[in-house]
């Protein structure tokens, strides 16, 4: 397998290298070492948000909104201000990371919510569906997104030295043509159906469909998860990565305190359109699927 891992100095970061944007768009995971010496740091008064218990157990993370709103943190005002201080600080960082990497987005990036996840992945206990220490692309059962992109920012915060391990599988268009055969037709009665009773947000296309039947049989087959194409890879506190997880390949093994940002993006906006899950699954599948 080709390496699916491509490391940047962020001394060498410019506008637009087109080596590393066709690599994120091929669905690579592009990584930077240095990401703190030049980008995002905890600050000292922050440090006091690095523990387990700063997290409402009722949440699975804490996130800050696009609106400014703060979910999840136990604390007094200002323990709240501490924290949204800091995340927001992460995502003026990630964007201007992004502004430089790939300044055609700009633009035309939507925001989602910032999370800081200061809880260990091990010990999370989770249905197999949401275990995302199995190998898997991302889509959501309640947020249908008719092939809208999802480019996310992470960077491990953790103050011991502890490495954020992943595993990133084979690419994308691999992963369909493995496992569409077993994929269950669409359905548009019962995606009305779902739209209705407002168990998804907005009604369920056929590529979203298959993109949740392509992560659920990913996460399914166990010979797979344990078999299939992939390198491991412990990514050190002080760096930062960046990949559309709607195509990479990836599973989180280990590691405990992370913040990631969260975009959407157009397809239509990307500089290879045709290196999209959506324009890779309308070729295979033949037909128009939003």
């Amino acid at each position: 397998m080709e390496n699916q891992i491509v490391e940047i100095d962020m001394k060498e970061v410019g506008h637009g290298n087109p080596a590393w944007i066709a690599a994120l768009e091929a669905g690579k995971v592009l990584y930077f070492p240095n990401f703190a010496e030049h980008g995002f740091a905890p600050q000292k008064e922050e440090l006091a948000l690095f523990r387990e218990d700063i997290r409402d157990p009722k949440t699975r993370n804490i996130s800050l909104d696009p609106t400014g709103k703060l979910k999840g943190v136990i604390g007094d005002d200002a323990t709240q201000a501490l924290a949204a201080g800091m995340i927001g600080r992460f995502r003026a960082q990630a964007e201007g990371l992004l502004g430089n990497l790939v300044p055609r987005y700009s633009e035309h990036l939507r925001r989602g919510s910032v999370s800081f996840r200061p809880s260990k992945v091990e010990t999370r206990v989770q249905s197999w569906r949401a275990d995302d220490r199995r190998l898997h692309v991302d889509a959501f059962p309640s947020r249908p997104n008719r092939g809208e992109r999802l480019l996310r920012v992470f960077t491990n915060v953790n103050l011991e030295g502890q490495p954020r391990v992943w595993r990133v599988g084979e690419p994308f268009e691999d992963v369909a043509r493995r496992f569409l055969p077993r994929v269950k037709p669409y359905v548009a009665w019962q995606a009305s159906l779902l739209n209705a009773l407002h168990v998804t947000k907005s009604l369920r296309s056929e590529y979203d469909h298959l993109m949740l039947q392509l992560h659920d049989s990913m996460k399914a087959d166990l010979d797979y998860q344990k078999n299939a194409p992939q390198v491991t890879f412990g990514f050190p506190p002080g760096c930062a990565w960046v990949c559309f997880s709607d195509q990479a390949s990836h599973s989180v093994m280990s590691g405990q305190y992370m913040l990631e940002h969260t975009l959407q993006l157009s397809p239509m906006q990307q500089y290879d359109k045709e290196s999209s899950p959506l324009a890779i699954l309308t070729r295979l599948r033949g037909h128009a699927l939003v």
